[in-house]
């Protein structure tokens, strides 16, 4: 009997992704067997590694992993790069077969493969090495303690392989010039409308693509306005399904419904984003829209071609002519 294909995926059960753009919280970072955060005199009053280096500098720091389980657990350490992820932009971060080229390129721990007894943690030193030519700002990232079990998953013809990671947070910025930039892209309006006006709801749903241009971390806030005919405003609110942290060159795609969207109106919408406690940033961008009842449409433009093909067949007829007439003088 032949084996089934084994598929090994690295699932990274952290609070490293953080769902909806919610703000971390101050605890370390745990799956509830172990967990992962910066050395401290005491445990998780340092939950996050807040660092700043000079480029071409190093410093060294400690790690500590503690094993919750009843028996021992043996990890992979490594840094990682940090980055917003395509479903909703929050804080997720790069697996080890991936390419690392900030934070986690930098991270060098001392041991790259430790043994955990039950119930113990065990603390491992690291050297962050940032280059010369390291570009000023935030450069985040994780130090990550991959767990080195494979835990079977999945059922039919392909079975899967789980391995799960947790990783402490490094907030690193490089010094140097900061600079906060935010865009609005390509901005886009799916509408859902009744056929026959009143005959049903409409909405609409609002895709925009949300673009860090900078090198700093940001806190974006989002605001979504829809005017219509003569200026009326026809929506004005904030987003709330934005990330509360969008990393440096990052770019995530967003979408918002608008329940109660026109049924009948011409006009503009328009997103402005702002960066929360940044002075000068604020970028917009603006789609337009018509809204119509086609089928009402269709069926009026019908009847405007019924009527006047009537009418220009009645005015092909000579006055007084009864039909049938010139056939007749036609055929003696």
């Amino acid at each position: 009997m032949r084996s089934k294909p084994y598929v090994l995926l690295l699932s990274l059960l952290s609070t490293l992704l953080v769902l909806l753009g919610a703000a971390p919280q101050a605890s370390a970072a745990e799956n509830g067997e172990w967990a992962v955060y910066p050395a401290a005199a005491k445990p998780g009053s340092r939950p996050y590694f807040y660092l700043s280096v000079d480029p071409g500098t190093s410093l060294t720091d400690r790690v500590t992993v503690t094993n919750k389980t009843a028996g021992p657990l043996t990890f992979r350490l490594y840094g990682a790069d940090a980055y917003n992820t395509d479903r909703d932009g929050g804080f997720a971060i790069r697996t080890q077969q991936e390419k690392q080229t900030g934070a986690g390129a930098w991270i060098t721990p001392e041991r790259t493969r430790i043994t955990v007894p039950a119930h113990s943690a065990v603390t491992v030193p690291y050297t962050l090495n940032v280059p010369a030519d390291a570009d000023p700002g935030d450069h985040p990232g994780a130090l990550v303690a991959l767990d080195e079990r494979v835990s079977p998953s999945g059922n039919g013809s392909v079975a899967v392989g789980v391995q799960r990671a947790v990783g402490a947070r490094v907030y690193l910025r490089v010094n140097g010039p900061t600079v906060p930039a935010l865009a609005v892209e390509d901005v886009t309006l799916d509408q859902d409308r009744p056929l026959v006006p009143g005959l049903g709801d409409s909405s609409a749903v609002v895709s925009y693509t949300l673009h860090n241009l900078g090198n700093v971390t940001l806190d974006p806030k989002v605001v979504l306005r829809a005017e219509g005919l003569f200026g009326r405003t026809l929506l004005d609110r904030d987003l709330v399904n934005v990330p509360s942290e969008l990393l440096p060159r990052q770019k995530i795609r967003l979408t918002e419904r608008w329940t109660g969207s026109p049924q009948f109106d011409w006009g503009d919408v328009t997103l402005t984003a702002t960066a929360k406690g940044v002075k000068g940033v604020e970028e917009s961008g603006t789609v337009s829209f018509l809204a119509v009842p086609w089928l009402a449409v269709a069926l009026l433009l019908l009847a405007l071609l019924t009527g006047s093909f009537g009418l220009w067949t009645r005015r092909r007829r000579a006055p007084g002519e009864a039909p049938g007439h010139r056939e007749a003088v036609l055929s003696t």
